[in-house]
């Protein structure tokens, strides 16, 4: 089967952890991973890093997996900045881990070492991978379609200085401009914490849904009980 078949009209789960976090251990990543996959019936995840990509790839073969780089503490202006798999380097370092799809930032914005989006890009496809563009805008996800880029994403939308003052919610309109413009497929994620909003991206035509910290991050899933909480 094809990789955008397996994935097509799916939950894709973002299994990431920074260095400073405790599931960042390589043991509760992979503890994480299984959990997921032999008892959530998930069968893609999005993991950032070699070392993940490599183990859960060995453990899960048949798991689609979407790789991406990223620093080990985010800058303050990371809104301003391409740190998702900036450099052809990161690139390299996903496909040998096992990536079935490279995720890149596929913003207009300059990249580092003069790299293009388009060196990127051929990169990627002269190793025979899958290449997802993280986008912000309708204009960033036309621009991927017109290069060649094999899914588009809503990833960075809210987090680029163009869209900063974007609602704190799911990007359904990104995803219904793509879809009634572009011929490409096309991945809502960032923002979702509730079912029906995940509903939401499908019924707006979202190929495929991922989803991050209201799955894999319980600092915050607890944070957001805890706003309930009565003081004594």
């Amino acid at each position: 089967m094809k990789i955008l078949d397996k994935i097509k009209n799916k939950i894709i789960v973002s299994l990431q952890a920074m260095p400073d976090e405790p599931l960042y251990d390589e043991n509760c990543i992979i503890a994480f991973a299984k959990s997921l996959i032999d008892l959530g019936s998930v069968n893609a995840l999005r993991l950032a890093g070699a070392r993940d990509i490599k183990n859960i790839k060995s453990l899960y073969p048949n798991c689609v997996v979407i790789g991406i780089t990223k620093p080990d503490k985010i800058p303050d202006n990371y809104k301003e900045l391409v740190y998702i798999t900036p450099n052809i380097s990161d690139c390299k370092r996903i496909i040998e881990a096992g990536a079935d799809i490279v995720a890149l930032d596929g913003t207009l914005r300059k990249r580092p070492n003069n790299e293009t989006l388009e060196d990127l890009l051929m990169y990627i496809k002269q190793n025979n991978k899958l290449a997802m563009a993280d986008v912000a805008t309708y204009d960033e996800a036309k621009n991927a379609c017109e290069l060649g880029f094999d899914i588009v994403s809503t990833t960075l939308s809210g987090y680029t200085l163009e869209t900063e003052n974007m609602p704190n919610t799911p990007d359904f309109e990104l995803v219904k401009k793509i879809k009634e413009n572009l011929d490409i497929f096309t991945i809502l994620e960032g923002k979702i914490w509730e079912k029906n909003e995940a509903k939401k991206a499908f019924d707006c035509g979202a190929d495929a849904v991922v989803i991050g910290s209201a799955i894999t991050r319980p600092q915050l899933i607890a944070k957001r009980f805890k706003e309930v909480e009565k003081g004594l």
